[in-house]
């Protein structure tokens, strides 16, 4: 099923599919949880995060670029043009949601700018082709300069489909231009990053341009033949080392991963490979079953940003990169898109809800790089500059490489088309948050819903006619965890399993549907296979993972967890009765284990996405039982 894309105002737009997006103007957040992080984007994360960038120099980059004077010593690494492409589109997306002046300006300024920067050919990148650079496409494996033009696209479609044609499209259009000129099929050319091949698939749904989705088809194929140099991490790092169509799950560095896999699940819908989708869906399946922490995370090393190998997943090494977050998020959304399978909604909820959410401080000045699941001991921030490390601790302002930042503002800006999707018969509402939705069938039937919730601290969903002038479907989906979940339509109550429930029937304007969640805490024991935490449990409750939070109260390390006596809610957090061990007094750590007390204390859990918010702390969501 064809459609026309051009007016739809989301990040991914698919041109056919049994189910269709509905646009950031279709669908309006109001309210609650998402609401607050949305406004904390728009005030407060776009503007810190220009000023960080023009202090660094990587907006000045383009301007030194464009007229050959001032410092030729270029600041930041070699990828930094794409933090300031994904910064226009977060402004853009951002700007479509709640109008500004101020910040319409900012992006025309910066599109001015970059503009300025492109050579005659098309060729877009500030670090590389001028007489004191090193050549263009000189080094494919590390340069990132085809990373950073899909990231420019991502920025043009997101500015068109908001604003209209104009300058940063014209831009887009000659970059991708003289990619497709330089890397078309007399080229065995590819990016040591994957990015460009989703940028190319959304800027050929934007302008209809065939050769656009046709080359990001040809770097998809050409992925996985050794064509990039050997490297002391392997083949893998780069997904360089098996076709995507043979392997058989997500590898290497992470965020490359699955940027390559949303690019493969684009090109295969557009040009209706059902294999290659078959592949990828399978790849992303058997990943999320061996290779992803509990909290949606992906990524167990640091070393190399990369999956381990199947079940490697310790919690106190968990690199769980918040971009890879973000790319998690739009491979669950395309697969759910190209699909209709609610499974998909299910993980984009967990990685929302236990990623998303904890990334972004509270002011929206701060965030992780990397997200551990276990914090040992109390860290502090170094004075106000870049931090160099990734690990764990309290969430940074900026750093070296802070590609999160403003890949975290164009979700949040861009989150309510991720919400509800439409197909020929009705709506399915796949995130729940407060919402209005206001929208047409393809027959033309005007339709609209009022959703209000307060999950994911509640289980309290209704939903509320507020358009309507025939037959047509809501589809509500109960999350994967809700059994003994309930639905309530005209007063009638009746038990629905987890999965999609499906209501046909002439809606009247004010006809409201209840969902009531399960939510009560419950405990989770990982896959025995999974050594880093055998022995342990973990507890959620609703989409929520808990974790237990010390700022000097526990020792957190000599915790043990009584599994007999079922978790209890308390507020929105939990309480389970454990064991607290004295440590062993001994110059070796190794012998009998010392008794234990006997009378178990309540220990409270708190939502992993609170953790951090009240200063320096340890912190641990897989628990050690009795």
């Amino acid at each position: 099923m064809m459609r026309n894309t051009h007016s739809v105002r989301g990040p991914v737009v698919p041109s056919r599919g049994p189910v269709r997006p509905l646009g950031t103007d279709e669908v309006r957040i109001a309210g609650g949880f998402w609401a607050t992080r949305q406004r904390v984007n728009g005030e407060t994360t776009l503007g810190h995060a220009l000023e960080w960038m023009d202090r660094l120099g990587w907006t000045g980059n383009f301007a030194t670029a464009a007229n050959g004077t001032g410092s030729r010593e270029r600041k930041g690494r070699e990828f930094s043009d794409s933090e300031v492409y994904k910064l226009v589109e977060a402004m853009s997306w951002e700007h479509g949601r709640a109008p500004n002046d101020e910040l319409n300006a900012q992006i025309n300024a910066l599109t001015t700018m970059i503009a300025a920067a492109q050579d005659d050919d098309g060729y877009l990148h500030t670090a590389f082709g001028r007489d004191w650079q090193r050549p263009r496409y000189g080094d494919l494996a590390w340069g990132h300069e085809l990373y950073c033009v899909g990231h420019l696209l991502q920025a043009a479609v997101a500015r068109t489909r908001t604003a209209g044609d104009g300058q940063l499209l014209h831009v887009a259009r000659r970059a991708a231009d003289h990619v497709c000129d330089t890397f078309g099929p007399d080229s065995t050319g590819i990016c040591g990053h994957p990015e460009i091949e989703t940028g190319l698939v959304e800027l050929a749904r934007l302008t209809g341009e065939q050769r656009y989705l046709d080359q990001a088809a040809l770097f998809v194929d050409r992925r996985g033949h050794r064509s990039l140099p050997a490297h002391e991490f392997g083949w893998a790092y780069f997904n360089d080392d098996v076709p995507v169509r043979k392997a058989t799950v997500l590898r290497g560095h992470a965020v490359r991963a699955l940027y390559l896999a949303c690019g493969a699940v684009d090109v295969a819908v557009e040009t209706g490979d059902d294999d290659l989708l078959e592949a990828v869906a399978a790849q992303f399946d058997r990943t999320w079953a061996r290779r992803t922490h509990i909290t949606g995370g992906m990524g167990s090393r640091h070393q190399d940003e990369a999956f381990g190998d199947d079940f490697v997943l310790p919690a106190d090494r968990a690199y769980a990169e918040t971009c890879a977050s973000v790319a998690t998020v739009m491979l669950a959304q395309r697969l759910l898109l190209a699909t209709g399978d609610s499974r998909f909604a299910d993980r984009a909820d967990r990685v929302l809800h236990n990623m998303i959410a904890t990334a972004i401080g509270d002011d929206g000045r701060s965030f992780f790089y990397a997200n551990t699941l276990h914090q040992r001991v109390p860290a502090q921030l170094n004075g106000d500059g870049e931090r160099l490390d990734v690990g764990g601790g309290l969430r940074a302002p900026w750093f070296e490489v802070s590609c999160c930042l403003p890949n975290l503002a164009r979700l949040l800006a861009s989150l309510s088309s991720y919400l509800v999707t439409a197909d020929d018969t009705g709506l399915h509402v796949r995130q729940y948050a407060d919402c209005d939705v206001d929208t047409r069938l393809v027959d033309g039937l005007p339709i609209g819903l009022r959703v209000r919730t307060s999950y994911p601290d509640g289980g309290d969903v209704t939903v509320r006619v507020t358009r309507s002038g025939g037959p047509w479907s809501i589809t509500l989906r109960v999350p994967d965890w809700a059994t003994g979940a309930v639905l309530v339509v005209d007063d009638e109550r009746r038990p629905v399993a987890p999965g999609d429930v499906v209501l046909t029937r002439e809606w009247a304007v004010g006809q409201e549907i209840r969902l009531e969640l399960p939510m009560r805490p419950r405990f989770v024991w990982p896959d025995p296979r999974i050594d880093a935490v055998r022995g342990c449990v973990a507890v959620e409750r609703g989409p929520l993972v808990m974790c237990a939070e010390s700022l000097g109260e526990h020792d957190l390390d000599a915790v043990r967890v009584c599994t007999g006596t079922e978790p209890e809610q308390a507020g929105d957090g939990a309480v389970v009765r454990a064991l607290v061990e004295a440590p062993l007094e001994s110059p070796w750590p190794y012998g009998e284990p010392s008794a234990r007390p006997g009378t178990p204390v309540p220990l409270h859990l708190t939502p992993y996405h609170r953790w951090a918010r009240r200063g320096p702390s340890t912190m641990r969501i897989w628990l050690p039982t009795t």
